[in-house]
C-alpha cells in the first residue's frame, strides 16, 4: 500500500515532493545577456531566477538587484549595458541549494534565509526549486492534522 503525501509525518516527506519541478520554473542560461534576464524577471514577476549553464546544471541566480546594479552610471541608468553584459558576468554563484532527495527538515532549514532555494538531482542538474510557501503549506497541515484531525 502507498503512502501518499497527506499520510506522511514531516520527518518522511522529501524535498522532491513538496519542490516546483524545473519545467515550471523561469530561469536564464550563463550566456544570456542581461537584457534577456532582466525581461524574464521582469515578465515572471520574480525577484531573482535560477541560472543554468549549458548542461541544464545549476550555476548561480541572477536578481533585479544584480542588473540593476551594473547599469547604473553617476547619472542614471546606462541601458545600453544591458545587450553588452553576459548573465555569467554578474551573476550569484554562492547561492542556497539542496538536493531533492533530502528531507522535509534539511528544506526548512535550507529556507531560513531565503524565498526560495534551487534544488538539484545527484547529479548537480537542475531540478525545480523548494519555496518557502511550500514549506509553510506543510507545516499548517501538519498543525491542522495535529490539532483538530483534518
Amino acid at each position: 500500500m502507498s503512502t501518499t503525501r497527506q499520510e506522511k509525518t514531516l520527518a518522511e516527506i522529501t524535498v522532491e515532493e513538496l519542490m516546483i519541478p524545473s519545467e515550471k520554473v523561469a530561469h536564464v542560461q550563463t550566456n544570456n545577456p542581461l537584457e534577456h534576464a532582466l525581461l524574464v524577471l521582469t515578465g515572471s514577476g520574480y525577484f531573482a531566477v535560477p541560472v543554468l549553464d549549458n548542461e541544464n546544471k545549476l550555476a548561480g541566480s541572477i536578481s533585479k538587484t544584480v542588473i540593476l546594479d551594473q547599469i547604473l552610471g553617476i547619472e542614471g541608468y546606462e541601458v545600453e549595458k544591458l545587450s553588452h553584459l553576459q548573465v555569467a558576468d554578474v551573476m550569484d554563484k554562492d547561492i542556497a541549494q539542496i538536493e531533492k532527495d533530502k528531507l522535509f527538515i534539511d528544506g526548512l532549514k535550507t529556507l531560513i534565509d531565503a524565498p526560495f532555494v534551487c534544488v538539484t538531482d545527484g547529479d548537480g542538474k537542475f531540478a525545480g526549486i523548494l519555496t518557502r510557501r511550500a514549506i509553510l503549506k506543510t507545516v499548517q497541515r501538519e498543525y491542522y492534522q495535529n490539532q483538530f484531525g483534518l
